[in-house]
């Protein structure tokens, strides 16, 4: 009786429903000075350029910036409880290597499932393909597919879904709040600091401000043209970037004992490719911001990407933090409540892996406690 009274808890009682939304924006991108690489011998120079200690190679070949005005279909799924729209909706974008199943992830009965905890605490949910990726627009990998754009097409998302404009969903939350993993944390932070006044509260999970790693993911995903993998080479254009191997997920998301290696074979065969441009554009929306709202950065312990597999290891800001989270405390000062979490023995697929639940309870108690959203 207790283990059909625990399933029936974990089944969340919510309704879904897919929406394509069309969005006109602008942007300002970045002018790239380089060829867009096709084979992996351009693919492997390229990111060993960018992988070079105490330079910016991004920098050294940006050569200024140009405007880009587009129309394009972002694909949505929204989630509300099955007994109406929830208090607060919670936008969710996901970062490199997924697509917006991340956020929702069906193995196991949807143990892993954020949208499920999000659902039961009464929130409505809000994920998308980000742009470029899955079955979003695609676009040029180089000049087009950068953070710039990203953003754009985030801002275009919310301010959709403040005017009641999300297809058939009128609702206009008095609430809203945005949820970022790894570069979608980057596009969540890009979009908090450019238009403080857009959302209520942000949290970037898989995330840090130190750029002392970026070599970690640019070597370790072990990136080859997109044409080379047979799931994905018929989908996107050439110049998309993709591992070649579930060896490289499991190098870049996955933490020794923190996750079911069946996951792990899930993520490497759906994973989703990405851009030079958004690789090369990723260190040019500063580190500071302006946004007066809640702030939680939540991060594995063994996040490779951004934290070198050791949040807890400060020797790279000099031990002027406690962590490598703590560092950014300077970044948010007009934050009304800034706080970070290390997740304990987790990697950077904060999502996939047995700690999700934790991490779950971490990002939810959170926004309870800072955004009176009940």
């Amino acid at each position: 009786m207790l283990i059909l009274l625990a399933l029936a808890w974990a089944v969340a009682a919510k309704n879904c429903k897919n929406i394509t939304v069309p969005i006109s924006i602008s942007s300002r991108n970045s002018v790239i000075n380089l060829n867009i690489p096709k084979t992996e011998i351009e693919v492997t120079n390229m990111l060993l350029e960018f992988s070079k200690r105490n330079t910016n190679y991004s920098q050294s070949i940006i050569t200024g910036h140009t405007s880009i005005t587009k129309d394009y279909k972002l694909a949505t799924t929204y989630c509300e409880p099955e007994n109406g729209p929830g208090h607060t909706l919670q936008v969710l974008t996901h970062g490199l290597g997924f697509d917006r199943s991340y956020w929702d992830f069906s193995y196991n009965n949807y143990n892993y499932s954020y949208v499920n905890q999000a659902i039961r605490q009464g929130y409505s949910t809000l994920s998308w393909d980000r742009l470029g990726v899955g079955q979003s627009s695609h676009g040029d990998p180089l000049s087009e597919i950068q953070i710039a754009l990203e953003t754009a097409a985030l801002k275009a998302l919310t301010e959709r879904v403040k005017d009641g404009k999300l297809g058939d969903v009128k609702t206009k939350f008095s609430k809203m709040v945005h949820i970022g993993h790894s570069y979608g944390s980057a596009i969540t932070f890009s979009l908090s600091s450019m238009y403080p006044n857009i959302t209520d509260g942000i949290v970037l999970t898989g995330f840090s401000q130190n750029p002392s790693f970026v070599a970690n993911i640019a070597l370790g995903g072990n990136f080859a043209p997109v044409k080379e993998n047979p799931v994905l080479a018929n989908k996107y254009p050439e110049g998309y970037l993709a591992p070649k191997s579930s060896i490289d997920v499991h190098i870049i998301f996955f933490a020794p004992g923190d996750f079911d290696p069946k996951v792990l074979d899930i993520v490497a065969s759906a994973g989703q490719p990405v851009t030079p441009g958004e690789i090369l554009t990723f260190s040019t929306i500063g580190s500071e911001s302006q946004f007066g709202g809640p702030v939680l950065i939540i991060t594995g312990e063994k996040d490779i990407p951004f934290c070198g597999g050791d949040c807890f290891n400060a020797m790279s800001v000099n031990g002027s933090a406690p962590d490598l989270l703590e560092m950014s405390r300077p970044n948010f000062e007009k934050a009304s409540v800034f706080q970070t979490k290390v997740v304990p023995g987790a990697g950077h697929g904060l999502n996939q892996q047995y700690s999700s639940g934790f991490t779950y309870k971490v990002i939810l108690d959170f926004l309870s406690q800072t955004c009176k959203m009940h």
